[in-house]
């Protein structure tokens, strides 16, 4: 069964629904053996990934996840749920992250509005099986002020340009992140899940 943990963030609706949609039953944890015992494990996230890992570290899940992903077990991050698995955020003065992934989270340029709301397209880096039946430079539905700046550029699984080309996906091993809103996206968000739920289930 696919787990989403529940730390308080308020997307956690919205990818409950979405998975519903594809008809798959989903577990809601919040607790550090649960996610020991999830088949594949979703992290949501809106809003700073400070407030985030305050969150995890109160519940103990930090030190979980942690240890879920560095097993190779079937991982998803969905935008502040991918920024939290690097070294560090430079959101509100800094704060550390999970530091799973080295590299930084660092803000869009000034010039630019932000947050970056809307519709983008994302290149894909890798051929991966997440992606599968997805074309290339698909449009994902993007809602935030960081990005990721991975410092291994080869984990990289999908670029977006907005005033400079960032990373939207990263995936290494089973871990796999989107700075997009899978759940936000349509039919090809919908594509995402079901591709990871059924790689996680081995039900492809």
């Amino acid at each position: 069964m696919i787990t989403i943990i529940d730390y308080g963030a308020g997307n956690l609706r919205s990818v409950l629904n979405a998975i519903a949609k594809l008809g798959y039953t989903t577990k809601i944890v919040s607790t550090p053996q649960e996610v020991d015992e999830a088949e594949g494990l979703i992290l949501p996230g809106v809003g700073a990934a400070g407030h985030i890992m305050e969150s995890l570290k109160a519940l103990g899940l930090d030190n979980a996840i942690r240890q879920y992903i560095n097993q190779n077990r079937y991982f998803l991050g969905i935008c502040v749920g991918m920024q939290v698995l690097l070294d560090k955020t430079d959101e509100n003065g800094g704060h550390d992250c999970l530091n799973i992934i080295p590299g930084s989270v660092r803000k869009f340029n000034e010039d630019l509005k932000v947050p970056h709301m809307g519709w983008n397209q994302v290149k894909q880096k890798q051929n991966h099986p997440v992606f599968a039946g997805i074309p290339d430079k698909t449009d994902f539905y993007f809602v935030h002020s960081y990005y990721c700046d991975p410092h291994d550029k080869a984990v990289i699984a999908g670029e977006t340009t907005y005033g400079k080309t960032f990373c939207s996906a990263i995936i290494k091993g089973n871990m796999i992140a989107t700075q997009f809103h899978p759940e936000k996206s349509g039919e090809p968000g919908l594509r995402i899940y079901d591709n990871f739920i059924k790689l996680a289930t081995d039900t492809k």
